[in-house]
């Protein structure tokens, strides 16, 4: 199990990076004024999102539930562990927002600022510092 966990934290890292790295793009995307620039961001934006962040979303779930299969399930009865998983049910509301932006921008419409970007891309640093202070802990 110990291999699952370890993978499991890999792949939780690439998530996180996708993450952190998806809206800091739309805030440069947000920024630009040239076509060229607004070409380019759209292929990293795409990139990213299909070719890292989804990948890494669904092998730390995956892998998550594996290894809460392997504590025959009794994980899911404590405190901590139901704030962490409505707080990763919460990243993938924002990591499935994410897309729907992705693709605002694919389409020339989105009409968010990159001030609004700014503060968006805060919400996944807050989760994970929430996350890792609960599996680390485990204090109720």
């Amino acid at each position: 199990m110990l291999w699952v966990k370890a993978f499991h934290i890999i792949f939780m890292v690439t998530w996180f990076a996708g993450l952190f790295y998806l809206p800091r793009l739309f805030v440069y995307h947000a920024q630009s004024s040239d076509t060229i620039s607004h070409d380019r961001f759209k292929i990293m934006e795409r990139k990213l999102f299909w070719g890292i962040t989804t990948p890494g979303a669904i092998i730390t779930i995956v892998l998550g539930f594996v290894l809460s299969a392997a504590n025959a399930g009794a994980v899911w009865t404590t405190g901590w562990f139901q704030i962490k998983f409505a707080i990763v049910i919460a990243l993938v509301i924002y990591h499935i927002y994410c897309g729907k932006l992705l693709k605002d921008f694919k389409l020339d419409r989105n009409t968010k600022s990159h001030v609004w970007f700014r503060w968006f891309n805060e919400a996944p640093v807050i989760a994970l510092i929430i996350i890792i202070i609960l599996v680390e802990v485990q204090g109720f």
